[in-house]
């Protein structure tokens, strides 16, 4: 079993890099060749990656992508991810943190949390490489009295065009019905407040609806009721926590919002269909 840390590594931003942003562009073949990224760990900012050429492989939350050009994604803070490799691949990626991203935009990448890789036409790729190559070229302008705010500005410039191909593959929001409105807002609510909000009954009273209202919008729309989606979100934060760190299940049940360890462990087993200690043994044999 490899060496483990008592919490989810996360990579910090390099010496030298004090501003909350970084935007680089790679053209890799093989191993990423970096423990850093090799590892699994959460990044201290918004992660992006545009797929210029060739595949990167990358793991996130348990799930492998081989995202092939031209595509982007995106990454929350909170998703654990590794890279495991590259096929001749170029990519631009950039990390930008919370406090450096409008508040609007920040909202909507929380909004739009999980995201899974996408595929770009070539002439959006094209936009959003010369996007990304200014971006680059404003970041090696230290000398800018306003470098901070210039290279903020078009960051922003970029996770706009980003969020923007994401939002064209969803219902636009003026088309979105009250059920899908209400589905919306919990699961927001759920990503925020799944540590100690546990039942649905929670989440209804923080949007002053009834819980069985809020209970038939989340399941007409995504066909599991809320409770499912409230443990599903646990489950997931106990997964990482007990594959990407070495704290006992004890400590990770009491992370998590519960006192009773036992019924942590009942509960655990009953939606992942084994035992804590046993997901723990079986993805380190």
């Amino acid at each position: 079993m490899p060496a483990k840390n008592k919490h989810i590594p996360v990579n910090a931003f390099p010496p030298g890099v004090g501003e909350g942003i970084i935007i680089i562009r790679n053209s890799i073949d093989g191993s990423p060749n970096f423990k850093e990224v090799e590892r699994s760990h959460r990044d201290w900012g918004h992660s992006f990656i545009l797929q210029e050429k060739g595949t990167t492989h990358i793991e996130i939350d348990f799930q492998k992508y081989a995202i092939e050009a031209p595509a982007v994604i995106y990454m929350h803070p909170n998703q654990v991810h590794r890279l495991i490799g590259f096929d001749k691949a170029t990519i631009s990626s950039w990390i930008i943190t919370s406090e450096n991203l409008l508040p609007e935009f920040l909202q909507l990448l929380e909004d739009l949390t999980p995201v899974v890789p996408l595929s770009l036409k070539k002439e959006t790729q094209t936009i959003l490489s010369e996007t990304a190559s200014l971006c680059i070229q404003f970041s090696e302008r230290k000398q800018e009295k306003l470098y901070h705010q210039i290279l903020k500005e078009s960051c922003n410039t970029l996770v706009a065009l980003v969020a923007s191909q994401y939002l064209a593959q969803s219902k636009p929001a003026q088309n979105a019905s009250r059920f899908e409105v209400i589905t919306k807002a919990f699961r927001s609510l759920l990503e925020r407040n799944f540590t100690t909000a546990k039942s649905p009954m929670d989440y209804a009273k923080r949007l002053n609806i009834s819980t069985p209202y809020l209970n038939e919008c989340v399941k007409t729309t995504t066909g599991y009721a809320v409770s499912w989606h409230i443990q599903q979100r646990i489950i997931l934060e106990a997964k990482r926590l007990l594959y990407h760190s070495d704290r006992s299940v004890k400590e990770i049940a009491g992370d998590l919002g519960y006192e009773d360890h036992s019924y942590f462990v009942r509960l655990f087993a009953k939606v992942s269909g084994v035992t804590p200690l046993a997901f723990r043994g079986k993805n380190f044999d």
